[in-house]
Order: C-alpha cells, then sequence, then structure tokens
C-alpha cells in the first residue's frame, strides 16, 4: 500500500523538472558521442555542470567545509562508483551503432531505480516484501522483451543470445552503470544521509578528469560545431540542473510522490530518443519499457521505506 499524500508543493516541482532534464540525456550524449567522442563529449558535459553546480553550493555557502567533515570511504568508494557509473553509460552510449541500439543501452541504464531497491536490502536493512523478487524480474523481463525485437522477428532466448552476442560490450557496459548507480545511492545513504549534498560537485569534476584521460588513451577524433556547442550547453544543464533539482525535492518537497514519478523516465527517455535521433521504436520496445517502469514501481512499493537516490 503507498504512503503519502498526492499533494503537490513547490519544492516538488524541481524534482518533476529533474525528471525531464534526464529523460533528455541519452538521446544527446548520443549524438554528442558521434560528433565528439563518448569520452570527450563526458568530460566537457561533467567539467561545465560539475563547474555550475560547484558554483551554486559556493553562492549557498562553503562547501569546501563540508568536504573536510566527509569520511574517507565516502570520498574514495562513491566517488569511484559516481565516475564508474558515467565512464561506462558514456562508452555504451558511444558504442551504440544505431538509434535502436541506443534505446536499448538506455532501458538497460534505467534498471536503477530496480537495483537501488534490490541493494537496500543488504546495504540499507531494509525489510522487502514477497513482491520484490517478481518485480525485479518484470524489469528484466522488459530488457529481454525490447532486445527480441529485431532478431527476426524471434521472441526467444536464442534471439536475445545471439542479439547480445553480435556487440557484448555496451551491453555489458550499460548493466554494470545500472549496478553500479544502485550500488552508489545505497551507501551514499548509508554513509552520508543527508549530510552528504556537497559531494556530487566534486563527483562530477573528478568523473570530467577521468573521462579527459581516457580521451587521450582512445585517441578521439572531435568535431567541433555549433550543433554540439547547443548540445554540451544542454546536457549540462539537464545534468547540474537535475541534480540539483532532485536534491531540493527529496529534503522539501512531497518525497513519496517525485519519487514515484522517477518511474518515468525510461519511458519519457525513449520517447525523446525516437523524436530527437529519429528512431523507430516497435510494439516489444515499448512494451518492454513499460515493463521496466512497473517492476521498478512494484519494487518500489515492496520496501517498507520507499526513500531512493535516483540519477
Amino acid at each position: 500500500m503507498i504512503t503519502g499524500s498526492l499533494k503537490v508543493n513547490r519544492h516538488s516541482v524541481p524534482g518533476f523538472a529533474a525528471i525531464l532534464f534526464w529523460s533528455t540525456t541519452v538521446a544527446l550524449v548520443k549524438s554528442l558521442s558521434e560528433q565528439l567522442g563518448p569520452m570527450t563529449a563526458g568530460a566537457v558535459v561533467y567539467l561545465v555542470g560539475g563547474s555550475v553546480c560547484l558554483g551554486v553550493l559556493f553562492l549557498m555557502g562553503n562547501p569546501l567545509s563540508v568536504m573536510r567533515k566527509i569520511p574517507a570511504r565516502h570520498l574514495a568508494g562513491c566517488g569511484f562508483l559516481f565516475v564508474l557509473y558515467m565512464a561506462t553509460i558514456y562508452a555504451a552510449i558511444g558504442l551504440t551503432t544505431d538509434s535502436h541500439q541506443t534505446m536499448e543501452i538506455g532501458l538497460i541504464n534505467y534498471l536503477w531505480p530496480a537495483t537501488t531497491i534490490l541493494f537496500s536490502v543488504p546495504i540499507l536493512g531494509k525489510r522487502a516484501s514477497w513482491l520484490l523478487g517478481p518485480a525485479t524480474l518484470i524489469a528484466l523481463f522488459g530488457v529481454f522483451l525490447a532486445m527480441t525485437e529485431e532478431v527476426r522477428g524471434e521472441f526467444s532466448w536464442g534471439a536475445f543470445a545471439s542479439h547480445v552476442a553480435a556487440m557484448p560490450l555496451p551491453y555489458v557496459l550499460a548493466f554494470i552503470a545500472a549496478v553500479s548507480w544502485g550500488v552508489y545511492s545505497n551507501l551514499a545513504h548509508r554513509w552520508l544521509g543527508e549530510e552528504g549534498e556537497g559531494t556530487v560537485p566534486f563527483f562530477m569534476l573528478a568523473t570530467a578528469a577521468v573521462l579527459l584521460a581516457l580521451r587521450f588513451v582512445f585517441r578521439e577524433q572531435s568535431t567541433w560545431g555549433v550543433r554540439s556547442t547547443w548540445e554540451i550547453l544542454g546536457l549540462s544543464i539537464a545534468t547540474s540542473g537535475g541534480y540539483i533539482g532532485w536534491d531540493i525535492s527529496m529534503r522539501k518537497g512531497n518525497l513519496v510522490l517525485v519519487a514515484a514519478a522517477s518511474y518515468l523516465t525510461p519511458l519519457l527517455s525513449t520517447l525523446v530518443i525516437t523524436f530527437y535521433l529519429g528512431a523507430t521504436a516497435g510494439p516489444r520496445l515499448w512494451l518492454g519499457c513499460l515493463l521496466i517502469v512497473a517492476g521498478s514501481f512494484l519494487s518500489w512499493m515492496s520496501v517498507s521505506d520507499r526513500t531512493v537516490e535516483a540519477k
């Protein structure tokens, strides 16, 4: 039984805006990756976005004084997981060969709400009902269904396996991303709780540094232009605005309502990809998307504490 009021206060609005921001990221990352390379795109976006977030924190106070109070395990462990998530999801999207595969990678990435809830049981000691197992399977089945759409029209394990085996790396990276963000969210809550709001800008800047180093290792070719400039600006706003807006709503808004709305992100993201990248989503992919949403939402319902960390 879902608890909590459906009342929307003014502090809930930034959380809804964050959901809309995050729904645009997969499409923009794919477009930028084609122009600049995934590591270059990520480095620039997180440099700009991290600088914006850091500037906001300086206007609100002195984030450096907060950083000195943060345990080293959080800086090292959560910092590593944050960078791992960003590097793997950018690499996964950059490796996709077409817009349809980009949608598949996006859906795998949006397993993170389900993994966040799943890992909250062993990491945070949450109590889960019998519904958690079926809910997780529903979300995974949604991915399975979406990824059998283009393989000779078949709906079978063989079709799924052959589709993944043709180019496994982006799928593996996207799954690592979904798992790493689920673990990150729970460890951040366990180690810091509400006191950890000053760390994300520093994690974003660390991500920029790592991606920039990887850019030179893989020697990406970048073609700069008007479109890439506007997309960098848009993705930087989406990234920094999403983190800031979500933080406001989680601390001051209607947490239950905003967290529930976040499970629509896979559906909204797929819609953006179809329009922005000109992708065609068939019935299986849409049904798979809805199953991921449903599985994530049922996972949220299955635990005693419905507060989740989002991305």
